[in-house]
């Protein structure tokens, strides 16, 4: 019988899934970022809920405002990902012995944080104790039926974009991970990208607004692992001929000896959003929200690299729950 660590959550996300019943006539395909039940008018309420649990997703120098604050955006992201604002969200804490008075209103302040900056807000949850932190959030929002941006409606010939660069979480955490020291000024922004991420919300109401996307996806798995599952569920290939890797990964990479497409294809957390995009409505896309241009669908269902003429494929590997070998690095 295997174990958790060798089945990894996806595989354990597809076990749970053949043991169930599944509604008829899902509006959102099982497994997208977001659930969907229909309630009339062509409407739909958006449902998500994601769990930060202390020991996996807490690195260290990360304080419980922070964790807390992260456990939202981690949702929102997703929610930015379909295009659809949330609304409301339910926390879920799991609280260790030893936390002090202090400590909860700090977890409090940042759940209030992460929620109000995208102008949700918490309405209440349940609390209990834990041998861990763990926090819980569940997200609610409406969104129009035909407005949704799905994993599953790229074409061949669409252009391969995303909001941001890569690279920089990937170099954070190594910084929060080990002794490494760069500069202030090349380190600083490194690390708050891991401790003060944000989600891509306004790129992603803005894209849905557009009808220019023909599927979305956020990168909190990685690059790597994002356009791998844009490709399986829309079943096409890509070939990303223009890997955005962040400036300062190149100089960081280069300091310390590390390869800057590894730390941009295969680090995750970034919380941008990576889309397809009908080719006649690019531009207008990417004037109206800031997008980079990194690739185009292809029929052949590969995913390929070019750097300098040559083609490598992009291994379908990033963060996985269990699997202690895709865990960050």
């Amino acid at each position: 019988m295997n174990k958790l660590e060798t089945l990894g959550e996806r595989k354990i996300i597809e076990i749970i899934r053949n043991q169930l019943e599944l509604m008829p006539h899902m509006p959102v395909p099982f497994g997208d970022d977001i659930s969907a039940l229909s309630i009339g008018d062509e409407k739909l309420a958006i449902l998500k809920t994601d769990m930060l649990v202390g020991k996996t997703d807490v690195p260290p120098q990360m304080n419980l405002y922070q964790a807390a604050r992260k456990a939202v955006i981690m949702n929102i992201s997703d929610f930015a990902a379909k295009g659809v604002k949330p609304v409301a969200i339910l926390v879920s804490l799991g609280l260790p012995r030893g936390m002090t008075e202090n400590d909860v209103e700090a977890v409090a302040s940042g759940l209030n944080a992460g929620a109000r900056e995208y102008a949700a807000y918490v309405l209440g949850g349940d609390t209990s104790e834990a041998s861990d932190l763990v926090v819980s959030c569940a997200v609610f929002g409406v969104a129009k039926k035909n407005a949704l941006m799905l994993r599953s409606g790229a074409q061949p010939g669409d252009v391969v974009a995303v909001t941001g660069a890569f690279g920089k979480t990937a170099a954070g955490l190594k910084i929060l991970m080990s002794p490494t020291s760069p500069s202030a000024q090349l380190g600083t922004g490194l690390v708050d990208s891991v401790l003060m991420p944000k989600a891509r919300l306004s790129e992603g109401l803005a894209l849905a607004e557009s009808s220019a996307v023909t599927a979305s996806i956020d990168s909190s798995d990685g690059l790597a692992w994002s356009l791998h599952e844009l490709a399986r569920a829309s079943h096409v290939g890509f070939l990303i001929d223009n890997l955005p890797m962040a400036e300062e990964i190149v100089e960081f990479a280069r300091l310390y000896k590390l390869d800057p497409i590894e730390l941009s294809l295969y680090g995750g957390e970034e919380y941008e959003l990576v889309v397809t995009v009908k080719p006649a409505l690019f531009e207008k896309a990417r004037k109206k929200v800031g997008l980079i241009r990194i690739g185009y669908v292809t029929a052949k269902r590969t995913l390929m690299l070019k750097v300098r003429r040559k083609r490598t494929p992009i291994q379908a590997r990033g963060w996985e729950h269990f699997k202690a070998a895709l865990q960050k690095s």
